[in-house]
């Protein structure tokens, strides 16, 4: 099996990204090795307060957020950073050539009951260097993303990522202590009889994702002539590994409890990297509009409605918010 090192040198990515990226590998490491002892090392429960995002932040989405920057900040590659937990974006290194956003520890809900959580990553360039970080560096489309990934702590803690040819995907020995690629590509199916949302915000949803949800439960007795099972982690990083694996759809829509918010997910840190990785694996990443990675940004902490997965199944979602049902 190829290791990660070995990889990033083979695929002939630039050294500086190669840096970048066995970094964040690196840090990844670290916080699994908090979460495995979990209790033990006294990282559950509310580290009472909340983020920018007006969250209650959980003990590690704080010890992983800092984890996570000061990795990145002593990396020389690093010209800034941005994150969920931080209410600005976060300088770095002034010469340095890219800059990364990320969720420190997506579904940190799911750390007190012992379940799937994950990082998220992305990597942008900046024509920037020698002067402070700005925001603006930052909103740049999901198409300018050099790099983007995820970390998923599971049973085996696995990377995935995409340097824009293809996704990969790499598991953690520790007996080894090397990231050993498990998946070479992944090539995801058009078709799928899978979803995933919180069906819990049902009455809360536009009419046009009402309708097909319905659709899906009516099953081989509705207008979609076959049965879907529903999956739902409450972690997004384990819905879509789960969907690069075998399928599916994922979907976190606007609803009506705050009209005003686009949705619930983070554009620069959550749907770009997510939308970029489904899209090498030759899926699909919508809004209920446009595509997500086509989306130019207005905030680094802006907000989206996301609709991703399996490419026929998300036009097919997609046509319902259009009107054409099919």
């Amino acid at each position: 099996m190829k290791t990660l090192d070995a990889f990033l040198d083979d695929s002939s990515t630039d050294a500086p990204l190669a840096e970048v990226i066995l970094r964040l590998a690196s840090c990844c490491e670290a916080i699994n090795n908090q979460l495995q002892r979990g209790e033990l090392a006294g990282i559950l429960g509310s580290a009472g307060a909340d983020n920018v995002q007006g969250e209650t932040q959980k003990k590690l989405d704080v010890i992983a957020n800092d984890m996570l920057k000061d990795a990145l900040k002593a990396c020389p590659e690093v010209r800034g950073i941005a994150s969920e937990e931080e209410d600005e974006v976060v300088g770095a290194n002034l010469d340095g050539r890219y800059l990364v956003t990320y969720d420190p520890l997506d579904g940190s809900s799911n750390i007190d009951i012992n379940s799937m959580v994950g990082t998220i990553f992305s990597v942008l360039e900046s024509g920037e260097r020698g002067s402070a970080v700005s925001e603006a560096e930052f909103l740049q489309p999901g198409r300018a993303q050099k790099a983007a990934g995820y970390v998923l702590y599971g049973p085996s803690m696995m990377l995935v990522f995409s340097t824009g040819n293809g996704v990969t995907m790499f598991t953690f020995d520790p007996e080894q202590s090397a990231w050993l690629q498990t998946v070479e590509r992944v090539e995801l199916d058009s078709d799928t009889k899978e979803f995933a949302i919180n069906m819990s915000n049902h009455r809360f949803w536009a009419e046009p994702m009402r309708n097909y949800i319905d659709d899906l439960l009516k099953g081989s007795d509705g207008p979609r002539g076959k049965n879907f099972n529903m999956r739902w982690v409450a972690a997004m990083v384990a819905d879509v590994h789960r969907i690069l694996c075998r399928g599916g759809l994922f979907t976190y829509p606007w609803d009506a409890r705050k009209p005003d918010q686009a949705g619930k997910l983070r554009l620069m840190y959550e749907a770009n990297p997510m939308g970029l990785l489904v899209e090498q694996a030759g899926g699909e990443a919508w809004t209920d509009s446009g595509k997500i990675l086509d989306i130019q940004p207005e905030k680094i902490h802006q907000r989206v409605p996301v609709i991703l997965g399996s490419a026929n199944e998300v036009m097919c979602c997609v046509g319902y918010h259009a009107g054409s049902d099919v």
